[in-house]
């Protein structure tokens, strides 16, 4: 399962609540976060496992942050290794998370069997950082945080989405997204959100759709890997490395258009000399 949701959606709090619950049903559950890793030092930017402090701890409970190292690649690559990984070492239950709202979501969506969004109870501008392109993508949407103060608010967000998803195409033809509340304090809508999960797969095993999304998604990890080492292969060209500072300092100047460098990097690259 795919998770994702905007920064301070409690992702990290539904993840150790839910992951406690299902280790308690015999589940054996991995974690895998990818962090955005910093463009200055490297190091990943989220400290995931510092914040599951008693899931961390729990014998059937595997957490591991995946740094994508600045690209979306690294994502795709490391992510999809770990999650075979994770499946030969017999854990049943493989929840990836995101840091929200950027482009990693699209990378993980092709990895997963189900895309689940956590939007906290806030509405208006405070969503807008929300695309509607991972709207499209989810398979469940969960509304955190609903408990207190927050579940008018979480309510009102609850039929927002309701109406909003009705208006968007449907990516599959057996599952109609559902919209849910839950809270990682009271406990409220997690039962429901494991039903609604179990419900789904059941529904796209039955269908032949779940079968048919992972061998697409193994045709995208075919093309994703070419795309990396083909990358690879033209950087480490040797006459295309001897150039590419030359020509990297002309675009940086404005001497040379970057359509062109490209050509001729392209043109170097083509040459056997």
């Amino acid at each position: 399962m795919g998770l994702s949701g905007p920064p301070g959606a409690g992702k990290s709090t539904f993840i150790e609540y839910f992951g406690k619950m299902l280790t308690e049903r015999g589940h054996k559950l991995s974690v895998l976060a990818v962090d955005p890793s910093s463009c200055t030092s490297g190091g990943s930017l989220l400290g995931d496992k510092t914040r599951m402090t008693e899931l961390s701890r729990d014998m059937n409970a595997y957490i591991r942050p995946s740094p994508t190292r600045g690209t979306l690649g690294g994502v795709t690559r490391t992510t999809n290794e770990a999650i075979l990984l994770c499946e030969g070492g017999g854990y049943d239950i493989i929840l990836i998370e995101t840091v929200g709202v950027g482009q990693s979501e699209f990378a993980v969506a092709d990895m997963v069997d189900m895309f689940v969004l956590l939007l906290p109870p806030a509405g208006g501008d405070e969503l807008q950082g929300i695309k509607r392109g991972i709207i499209e993508m989810a398979d469940l949407v969960a509304v955190t945080k609903s408990d207190g103060d927050l579940i008018v608010p979480a309510r009102r967000i609850q039929a927002e989405y309701v109406s909003a998803l009705k208006l968007l195409r449907r990516r599959s033809g057996v599952w109609r997204p559902k919209v849910i509340r839950i809270s990682a304090r009271s406990g409220e809508g997690i039962t429901d959100m494991w039903d609604k999960m179990k419900e789904f797969q059941d529904v796209m095993l039955a269908s032949g759709e779940l079968t048919a999304k992972r061998q697409r998604q193994q045709k995208v990890w075919m093309w994703n890997l070419i795309q990396e080492n083909v990358l690879e292969h033209f950087r480490t060209h040797p006459t295309v490395r001897e150039q590419i500072p030359l020509l990297e300092e002309r675009v940086l100047s404005g001497s040379l258009s970057p359509g062109l460098a490209a050509d001729l990097l392209l043109k170097a690259f083509k040459s056997r000399d």
